[in-house]
């Protein structure tokens, strides 16, 4: 109940104000039965625009930072996303990986629509930047289609540190399901699960326009923080550890 009262009374009116959002390609979302919705991540606001613009419920797989805060702001968060029917994710554990697979699987053996970032976190220059393979192991389990979603002008509404949404023009772009069945058996495969990841961005460059970068986003997020705490022990003359090595961090994290 209170996923539709957020969408059609408590904050869609808000949305739409200072949005004025559009959807093209909407006829690419069936109207029902299970698919992997395959979306870029720009902004926060991502996740909002995109279930107001789409008709059928869509559920997020959602770190589970967003249900463990404390004090007023974490009890709302826990409430708001709990109320919306979002699934929480321990991104941190051993098992994380495994435990969004399965959470996926069960949401798409529903029959609903399962949303999903395959960069992982949101991009932190506006660029699109190399994807987890965690989609495709969710697609090649299920046999589920893979619909690519470009969010545009999000960023705008809601840039990169900014606490506060200012007016922007935003466009939901639906792209046409992607069928990966002429994989079927193959899922486990990582040359196969990074074929299917790769496919998929792809088609969101080609959707977003947003220029493509081979790297996680977040292995630059954590070479910029151990840059700029570099920078900080030597000015004040202490030493600091290497950045992680990108190719040993995880690559299949969903969501």
């Amino acid at each position: 109940m209170w996923y539709w009262l957020f969408k059609y009374v408590l904050l869609g009116p808000l949305l739409y104000l200072m949005g004025r959002p559009k959807i093209e390609g909407g006829e690419n979302i069936p109207s029902d039965g299970p698919a992997i919705l395959a979306s870029n991540h720009q902004a926060v606001l991502d996740s909002f625009f995109l279930p107001l613009m789409v008709r059928r419920r869509i559920t997020f797989l959602a770190k589970s930072e967003y249900f463990t805060g404390t004090g007023l702001k974490g009890g709302f968060q826990r409430w708001f996303f709990s109320a919306v029917g979002q699934v929480p994710i321990d991104r941190t554990s051993a098992d994380a990986a495994q435990d969004a697979l399965n959470a996926g699987v069960r949401v798409l053996g529903q029959g609903k629509l399962l949303g999903i970032y395959p960069e992982g976190t949101r991009s932190p220059d506006g660029r699109l930047y190399k994807g987890k393979t965690g989609m495709a192991r969710l697609a090649l389990e299920t046999g589920v289609k893979v619909i690519p979603v470009a969010m545009i002008g999000t960023d705008k509404m809601n840039p990169i540190g900014s606490k506060t949404w200012r007016p922007a023009k935003i466009t939901v772009k639906i792209g046409e399901p992607i069928d990966f069945s002429r994989f079927e058996g193959m899922g486990g495969n990582r040359f196969v699960e990074r074929t299917v990841t790769d496919e998929v961005m792809y088609a969101l460059m080609q959707l977003s326009g947003q220029e493509y970068v081979d790297i996680y986003a977040a292995t630059l997020k954590k070479k910029g923080a151990a840059s700029e705490k570099a920078g900080e022990d030597a000015a004040s003359g202490t030493n600091a550890p290497a950045a992680a090595d990108a190719d040993r961090l995880p690559d299949t994290q969903a969501g």
